[in-house]
Formats: structure tokens, sequence, C-alpha cells
């Protein structure tokens, strides 16, 4: 759980909109008087940039557990440099991907043991988990940016992407109590983001964090 702020996490599959929704949710929260903290992963930092740039690059090879650790130490910088600072001052944390990332991308993309993928994640993260995880949940098949200049992940395919999507739902069910997930396909970005600020009030509310 996030300190005395509240930390949220967006997830979801390569093309779902979390950016666009991340962003506006930030807004309207802000708008509304609160102390937000809007980041994203991987990249966040200034060794997680450089990790990014190895991560994303096309053409280069990583093996799938050197990818799982080169993720982890990314997230491990930005606990510690931008999400533990920011929920300690009280803020509420906006982060697009966190831990169910790995296990979706290297678990279910990439056939981790997702045992392993939370050991090495609860090191790196010192057990913090979001309070609050909206899933963008969308069919690959109606988000996967074919023909669009791709980085070294999303070249994987729409096969490894529907795996990454079987592996957030599954993770859903399996949380209910932390994850929620909107339904994006076939709806406009405007409605997406009335049932997550609805959501986000709710959970804001009753954690005694009225706006």
């Amino acid at each position: 759980m996030g300190a005395d702020g509240m930390f949220i996490t967006f997830e979801g599959p390569d093309g779902c909109g979390k950016t666009t929704q991340a962003r506006l949710l930030v807004r309207f929260l802000k708008e509304r008087g609160a102390s937000v903290v809007h980041t994203f992963e991987p990249g966040a930092t200034g060794l997680g940039r450089e990790l990014r740039r190895l991560l994303l690059e096309p053409g280069r090879h990583l093996s799938p557990v050197a990818e799982l650790l080169l993720l982890a130490a990314d997230r491990a910088q930005h606990v510690d440099e931008v999400i533990r600072p920011a929920l300690k001052q009280g803020a509420v944390v906006v982060c697009e991907r966190y831990v169910d990332s790995s296990i979706a991308y290297q678990g279910g993309g990439l056939g981790l043991a997702e045992e392993d993928i939370r050991r090495v994640n609860d090191v790196a993260t010192g057990g913090l988990s979001p309070d609050l995880t909206i899933l963008l949940d969308l069919d690959p098949a109606g988000s996967f940016r074919k023909g669009a200049v791709q980085d070294r992940i999303e070249g994987r395919g729409l096969e490894f992407q529907r795996r990454v999507w079987e592996a957030y739902r599954r993770l859903a069910l399996d949380e209910p109590a932390r994850f929620v997930s909107v339904k994006v396909e076939g709806r406009g970005v405007d409605a997406v983001q009335a049932d997550i600020r609805r959501i986000v009030m709710d959970r804001l509310a009753k954690r005694g964090m009225v706006l």
C-alpha cells in the first residue's frame, strides 16, 4: 500500500491508451487540488533512461532473464527516487506500468515463472504494491500497431501481445480488490475516462482523501 498518499497504476497491452488515460486523470485530479505525480516505466529516472534504451532498441538481443533483471533495476531506482518520496509527501502517484507488466510480458509473454518474477520484484520494490490498478482491457487485435515504428518488445508481434493480454486478465481475476478492468474496445476516450474518474474518486473517498 502507498504510505500516506495513494499509488495508482495503469496496465494493459501495447496500444490500449494508457498514456492518454493517465494524462487525463492527472489533469482531472490536479484541477481538484490534488498533489499528483505522473510517472511511467521504464525510463522515468536518469538510470532508467539508459536502461530503457537498452531494453527497447530494435535488433538488440536480450535473454528473457536479462530483460526481467533490467526492468527490475529500472523499477528499483524508480521506487527509490520517485514513487516512495512522492507517497511520503501524501501525493497521488499515477504510474504507467509497474510489476504487473513484468508478470504479463516476461511471464505470460516470454514464459518466465511468475514466482521468480515476483521474487525479483519484491526485492526491487521493497514490497511496495499499488493501492489501485486500472487495467485497460482491449483485445490486441484491435490495438496492435501494425505497420507502425515498433520498439524491440512491440516487434514481437500479435501472438505475443495476446499472451500478454491473457496474463493481464488472469491477474485481474486473481486480485479483484486491487484491479479494476475498464473496457476500451468500441468506446471513446471520454467514456473510458469517465469510468476511470468514478473508480478513482471512489477509492480516494474510501481512504479519506476527499477532493
